[in-house]
């Protein structure tokens, strides 16, 4: 490492210690034993396990993890370059996973994932959306912003604008506040069009789910559109209508589509007519669980293939019980209503919901509604949204296609 570097000095609890060195890019306050040199919120700082060098990262006081850590390279110098260089090998890396359109319409950077902790990137055509979650980032992203414009000009695509979509609740927890916006001054239509898997969506950065789209769903869509040919599909927490315009593009014979925001179902309404879909589709503006109640009092059992994506009924430890209870109610009630033979796809995006404990929870209500599940594929999610081993946090959607029998 070395001997002159201009950043104060932490030092960190033997535990905090031994998850750096497993890969982990974060350190909790209470990890921190003592420091030297003035600690300034944002700023970066050297960790260290007494005199051994284990990362630089951003330090922010106000947060329950209190060092994000960007570089475990002492040689690094955080300037313009090195976000470019950060920025150039994810987007390589996107390149080479999401091939052709994919390309077109992915996610760029993904957070812990490609070393830019707190940091979402998504991309949609010439626009990129991003949202922040480390103070550190927030005030070097001119500098980031610059880099991720030069990346995309030098591979002969260049982006438009930049759309801040900082509205997420984890910026309070890192002191930033919450606003979203075009960069720079910027002043562009907020609605934008994408095509993924063949079919065209209007997405709204300003007000849609996430960043506009769920991206990470894109080949589990082309997964479930695989089996839905010649049926009858529910497709619930439709939001954008994604689920069903997949399998109705592919030949299903009719599909219901269900959200409980109107403005979701109008958006899909508007989504199936842009794709000539509309008379296979048909929309319900209902609650889910109130939907797949009353079908079970009315012993209906139309459907032989139903798609559940509800949103993350869980992002905290505290709730995994709870929220466990409802994706066991909607997965026990769709499995009693499928005929036997019947198709089901099911998911769960909270990284809370372990893939260990959502099979128990099928496993539970598979003996509940006594049926068996024949396993036709597991997924998690697309490639652009990477998954590092050493940080679970990456690991968040399941996704299960089987045969009720």
């Amino acid at each position: 490492m070395r001997s002159e570097r201009p950043y104060s000095k932490i030092s960190i609890s033997s535990k905090a210690a031994k998850s750096l060195k497993n890969g982990h890019p974060w350190v909790y306050g209470n990890e921190i034993l003592s420091s030297e040199g003035e600690l300034v919120d944002g700023s970066i700082v050297d960790c260290f396990e007494g005199s051994s060098w284990q990362g630089a990262g951003f330090y922010n006081s106000g947060s329950k993890i209190a060092v994000r850590i960007i570089s475990r390279n002492s040689n690094d110098v955080f300037d313009g370059r090195f976000w470019y260089r950060r920025i150039l090998y994810a987007v390589k890396y996107r390149m080479t996973v999401m091939q052709g359109d994919d390309f077109k319409c992915c996610r760029i950077i993904h957070g812990e994932a490609d070393q830019m902790p707190g940091f979402t990137c998504d991309r949609y055509g010439d626009i990129a959306v991003t949202q922040i979650a480390c103070l550190g980032l927030e005030m070097n992203k001119d500098v980031i912003y610059k880099a991720l414009r030069d990346v995309f000009d030098e591979i002969g695509e260049p982006l438009k604008g930049i759309y801040e979509r900082n509205d997420l609740a984890l910026r309070t927890k890192e002191g930033l506040e919450l606003f979203k916006g075009w960069y720079g001054g910027a002043d562009y239509p907020c609605i934008t069009e994408i095509t993924e898997n063949g079919i065209k969506y209007s997405v709204d950065v300003e007000n849609g789910q996430k960043t506009g789209f769920f991206l990470d769903q894109k080949y589990n869509r082309t997964a479930a559109a695989r089996i839905a040919k010649d049926k009858n599909v529910l497709d619930c927490f439709t939001h954008t209508g994604s689920f069903g315009l997949n399998c109705a593009a592919n030949g299903a014979r009719h599909v219901t589509s269900v959200d409980i925001s109107s403005q979701a179902v109008e958006m899909a309404k508007a989504n199936a007519v842009r794709n000539n879909l509309e008379d296979r589709i048909d929309y319900v503006c209902e609650d889910v669980f109130e939907l797949l109640t009353n079908m079970a009092a009315k012993k209906d059992h139309s459907y032989d293939y139903i798609i559940l994506d509800p949103p993350a009924f869980t992002k905290s430890r505290d709730t995994v019980d709870s929220a466990g209870r409802g994706y066991k109610e909607i997965n026990l009630k769709a499995m009693k209503l499928l005929p036997r033979g019947g198709y089901l796809a099911t998911c769960s995006c909270s990284h809370f919901m372990t893939d260990e404990l959502f099979r128990k929870m099928l496993s539970s209500a598979a003996r509940d509604a006594a049926v068996s599940l024949r396993q036709i594929e597991a997924r998690t999610q697309a490639p652009d949204h990477p998954i590092l081993w050493n940080v679970p946090e990456t690991d968040y959607l399941k996704f299960y296609i089987f045969q009720v029998v």
